[in-house]
């Protein structure tokens, strides 16, 4: 009975967290690339469905490593965003590319070492294991947001170059 309350709870959550990301995008009165609003749904399917809902972290090895390399893939998405509202907000305009893609690979980068100093301070205030108490863990887990970030920032190269456009 605890079990099947604990699944209903966790997928009210669920539309609860997706209800809240979309009004804060429209009460921001913002725009998200493709890019972005792909990764962040297949992520919050990944993490809150397949994860937490369906209990999947014992099945799928690395499912913790894959969500932070999925996770810097998103950070770097939103420090584009935060640039490029920056920007817009001045009256800059556009950013050129190689700014834009070095600001969102730092932010990205820094956000995965924020992540896990929150994890560490949770951990230790709760008495809780989210790093498995060890370093390997932590430090995998921001190498894994680095190579998302990474992953994204060469997505980002090739589609300001021109790489990805149809060819005529």
């Amino acid at each position: 009975m605890t079990e099947t309350y604990d699944k209903c709870f966790q997928a009210g959550l669920i539309i609860v967290v997706l209800l809240l990301f979309r009004g804060l995008i429209r009460w921001t009165k913002s725009e998200l690339s493709p890019a972005l609003r792909l990764s962040v749904l297949i992520f919050i399917t990944l993490t809150m469905m397949i994860a937490n809902l369906f209990n999947m972290y014992a099945v799928i090895p690395y499912l913790d490593k894959i969500e932070h390399l999925l996770s810097g893939v998103i950070l770097f998405f939103v420090g584009q965003f935060i640039l490029n509202k920056m920007a817009k907000r001045k009256g800059l305009g556009s950013m050129p590319y190689n700014i834009l893609i070095w600001f969102s690979f730092f932010f990205a980068v820094a956000m995965a070492g924020m992540w896990e100093i929150y994890e560490f301070t949770v951990d230790h205030l709760f008495g809780l294991h989210s790093q498995n108490g060890s370093l390997t863990d932590t430090m995998l887990d921001i190498i894994c947001g680095t190579v998302g970030a990474v992953v994204a920032s060469f997505y980002l190269l090739y589609k300001a170059r021109g790489l990805f456009a149809p060819k005529s």
